[in-house]
């Protein structure tokens, strides 16, 4: 496996990384658009299938912003688990740019006293183990990553995240004419902003139905950081984030901290047919903290679905 310069090679595994947060990667690395939009800021492998990799969340950002105006947002931890795999990809096994990612499922849990802002960016360190690595010829095919999260030397949080790797030709054959499609404009009323912790319609995604616990998907291709690039399909994100809002809304708790989200994904979301966000109450784990799953379902088919943890700040 060739280095990467943007990989620092083996080193003795540590907590303590300051040269892992000088600056963001390049933004192609993680499959950005916007550079404001890069979290991860450095990569290093510390042994076989064995990454820490930098991340920096900052104290404002126009969409991941603050919650309660004290948190912050537990879900740059999806986002941040989502561009480490990307980055390992591509420094570490050298999968090339141009290549398409298929996420079948991710996750994050994180304590709430982990999201708590301070006086400077939070420096999170994932550590990151690589397993069912699959390989087709020079490129791995296929990759899962479990993600231990650390803040100031302690564990916080964790994730996971599993993807194949697709060349582009291939993606195109296995999409066919979807593969050219694009983002019609919103098909429905979105939800009040104030009822799922939002101050502006842009950044809802569930529209209005008449069915009790059931919204429509809602989105706008437009919006720079929930469509930062151009896509053939609803992203994986967007689908965290409507499993967000739709806990918030059934809970009664726009100001709520979404501490955990596991999310598998069946089928790609397409733009040219409705997609219902229904959620069902789940029983309370611990005190402090409610719990829904929420399922998506298109053309009488379930499409996705999360389970939600909802801290009550």
């Amino acid at each position: 496996m060739r280095v990467s310069p943007l990989l620092v090679a083996r080193e003795v595994p540590s907590f303590d990384a300051p040269e892992l947060f000088l600056q963001s990667v390049p933004r192609a690395v993680v499959h950005r658009a916007a550079v404001s939009e890069v979290f991860v800021t450095g990569l290093r492998q510390v042994g076989d299938d064995h990454f820490q990799a930098g991340v920096q969340w900052p104290r404002s950002h126009s969409y991941y912003g603050r919650v309660a105006g004290r948190w912050h947002d537990p879900m740059l931890l999806g986002e941040s688990i989502r561009q480490a795999l990307l980055a390992i990809s591509h420094l570490a096994y050298e999968v090339p740019f141009g290549h398409k990612f298929l996420s079948s499922s991710l996750s994050y849990s994180m304590r709430p006293e982990g999201a708590r802002l301070a006086e400077r960016p939070a420096d999170i360190l994932l550590d990151i183990r690589c397993r069912n690595v699959r390989r087709r010829g020079r490129f791995i095919s296929a990759v899962d990553l479990d993600v231990d999260c650390f803040r100031d030397g302690i564990r916080i949080g964790s994730g996971s995240i599993a993807a194949q790797c697709v060349p582009e030709t291939a993606y195109r054959r296995l999409r066919g004419e979807r593969a050219a499609c694009v983002p019609g404009l919103p098909a429905s009323e979105a939800v009040a902003p104030g009822k799922v912790g939002r101050t502006s319609a842009f950044d809802v995604v569930l529209g209005v139905t008449n069915m009790d616990r059931v919204w429509t998907l809602h989105y706008d291709a437009d919006h720079p950081v929930l469509f930062d690039h151009p896509v053939d399909h609803v992203p994986g994100m967007v689908l965290m984030e409507a499993a967000r809002q739709a806990a918030l809304a059934e809970l009664g708790l726009p100001d709520g901290l979404a501490v955990a989200c596991d999310s598998t994904y069946q089928k790609y979301v397409e733009f040219d047919s409705t997609c219902l966000v229904t959620v069902t109450p789940r029983p309370d784990l611990d005190e402090g903290t409610r719990t829904v799953a929420v399922s998506f379902n298109q053309g009488g088919a379930t499409v996705a679905g999360c389970e939600v943890q909802i801290f009550a700040v």
